[in-house]
């Protein structure tokens, strides 16, 4: 199954970072262009922020909106704390320098303020609305209302093809080799691991293995709704079919039939040595070699042994 570490994970975390400011001094978000893993150095010139940043500060009246540089110093172990310590640790993931579920996010949401992320920076609501003809009149347009803006207005992984920037979230982990087409979908704290093709849905706090098929439709089930607390992974070298739904974690080399969607709680027939059982899908959570698939005639939904390595993506989509 997909294996996660957090060997490497320092406790302490820093970096300088380009923050926006409303009319009222709250911060808006926080970009990090070089976030930083360990304690902050105590150097006095490691103060001061590096000269991009300076001159990228700013006051724009028409957005209500100004620009400058600050230093933020965190505890990854410690529940979130402000918007810019939201914005750090989204950054450390979207950089591939923490995994996902390998960090404190509780508070995230609270610290994250809903706004307009507009092609010029982030906007209150109230202001972008007040303001809609002037801002028309300007070229300045709405590409989302949230508390997650795109990743890559802020990160720009390496190796990886986004089909639809809009559908990768800030917060999202793509390993190199990662290709996520026009209708795949990667949220916050969840991605891949290596080289993987997303067509589907990667959900909140899901991980999938190196050498994995996300197919088209696909949708994986994350923490967020429904107060699920089982962290789904998908081993290496796995299949979902198109418009299937997983509810569980697959080990290695293991194929979900399309059209199929298997949560937990769903009652299969495991066929192994000659002989059937009843189960629950639970049960195989994590299993490798598995091949899950429904019966064309009975209905039923079965589960059966698999010999071999599972899929081989294309190394040339990659």
């Amino acid at each position: 199954m997909a294996v996660m570490t957090s060997e490497y994970i320092d406790s302490q975390a820093w970096g300088h970072g380009l923050a926006t400011f409303d009319e009222n001094g709250e911060i808006l978000d926080t970009w990090y262009p070089e976030p930083k893993l360990g304690s902050a150095p105590e150097d006095d010139s490691q103060w001061f922020a590096p000269p991009q940043l300076e001159g990228l500060a700013r006051e724009d009246k028409l957005l209500a909106t100004g620009t400058r540089s600050i230093r933020t110093e965190i505890d990854l172990t410690l529940p979130v704390t402000s918007v810019s310590d939201a914005y750090l640790r989204l950054h450390l993931l979207s950089h591939c320098m923490v995994q996902p579920n390998t960090i404190n996010l509780e508070g995230l949401f609270a610290n994250l303020p809903n706004v307009v992320f507009t092609n010029q920076g982030p906007v209150l609501t109230e202001v972008f609305q007040a303001k809609l003809g002037e801002f028309r009149q300007s070229g300045i347009f709405a590409i989302n209302m949230d508390k997650f803006p795109r990743m890559v207005d802020y990160v720009v992984p390496e190796k990886v093809r986004i089909g639809d920037a809009s559908r990768v979230r800030l917060g999202a982990h793509l390993a190199a080799g990662t290709v996520v087409m026009h209708e795949g979908f990667v949220n916050f704290n969840a991605g891949t691991l290596g080289t993987s093709m997303v067509e589907g849905r990667i959900s909140q706090g899901v991980v999938i293995g190196n050498g994995s098929d996300i197919g088209g439709g696909a949708s994986i089930m994350g923490t967020l709704s429904g107060g699920g607390k089982q962290k789904i992974t998908v081993g290496e070298r796995s299949l979902l079919g198109a418009n299937s739904g997983l509810g569980i974690s697959l080990g290695n080399d293991c194929v979900l039939e399309a059209g199929l969607y298997l949560t937990a709680g769903t009652k299969l027939s495991l066929i192994a040595n000659g002989e059937t059982q009843q189960v629950k899908a639970i049960e195989l959570s994590g299993k490798d070699n598995i091949l899950f698939r429904r019966n064309s005639t009975t209905g039923a939904v079965e589960a059966m042994p698999r010999d071999g390595a599972g899929v081989t993506l294309n190394s040339l989509l990659h």
